[in-house]
């Protein structure tokens, strides 16, 4: 199918002819937007408001947005929906099918894997590393360096449905390995670790690692960075 690009979009960088691009959406230089490529998809205040008068279109579609920024050095692969008011700093990477809701900011250096969705207004720190799988709702902070498993579930309503949201904030260099889930408002320590297949649901300090369900502390980060030393080296080390 063809694509759309606003006349009032910028683009800088490398854009496929088949990507939709809406508002006054920015590309800057370097960054590549693979095929099937949604930029700039109006919030849902905005357009429904423009389906009601003007009914279904492209031009509707641009009206309505309010454009999205992508730094320098992106790549934005196939499959990718990012909605308008979201803000990709430089060196950024995406995989398949990524998709970032409206009030997002994703900061230089990060990479968001495949099928992963950022629901709402999300921050997400440098140089963090999101694999495949993540679901991240609205109000969620991730700091810096921050390593997220695939599979990995956050949550942000304490009663549902629809109670008063509140994301979790993850601190900076903390890992949470695959398949956890994450409670709202829970808050990880920075330099925390939490293993695979964990239920966190209240506050981890920094450095502390913590398995099971519900997540509970088993060691330091020193410990983790020993064990995980010896299995470099090939010694047999121990999963957090």
């Amino acid at each position: 199918m063809p694509g759309f690009r606003s006349p009032r979009a910028r683009l800088y960088g490398v854009v496929s002819r088949n990507a939709c691009v809406y508002g006054p959406t920015e590309v800057r230089e370097g960054s590549f937007i693979d095929e099937d490529v949604t930029l700039g998809y109006p919030h849902r205040s905005r357009l429904l408001k423009s389906l009601a008068e003007d009914g279904v279109s492209d031009d509707v579609l641009d009206k309505a947005s309010v454009g999205c920024f992508i730094g320098p050095s992106c790549l934005v692969r196939r499959g990718c929906i990012i909605y308008d008011e979201v803000m990709v700093e430089s060196n950024v990477e995406m995989g398949h099918n990524v998709l970032v809701r409206s009030g997002t900011v994703i900061r230089s250096g990060s990479r968001i894997g495949s099928n992963t969705q950022l629901d709402g207004a999300v921050i997400i720190g440098r140089n963090v590393n999101i694999q495949s799988n993540v679901y991240i709702p609205h109000l969620t902070k991730i700091m810096d360096d921050v390593f997220i498993g695939p599979n990995v579930v956050m949550t942000n309503d304490p009663y549902p449905v629809s109670s008063p949201l509140k994301g979790p904030t993850i601190g900076p260099r903390a890992i949470i390995c695959a398949g956890c889930v994450i409670l709202p408002g829970v808050e990880i320590g920075e330099g925390a670790v939490v293993g695979a297949g964990s239920v966190v649901t209240k506050t981890v300090k920094p450095d502390d690692v913590v398995y099971g369900v519900p997540a509970k502390r088993v060691y330091s980060r020193e410990e983790y960075m020993r064990k995980k030393a010896l299995y470099d080296r090939g010694a047999g080390g121990v999963n957090a």
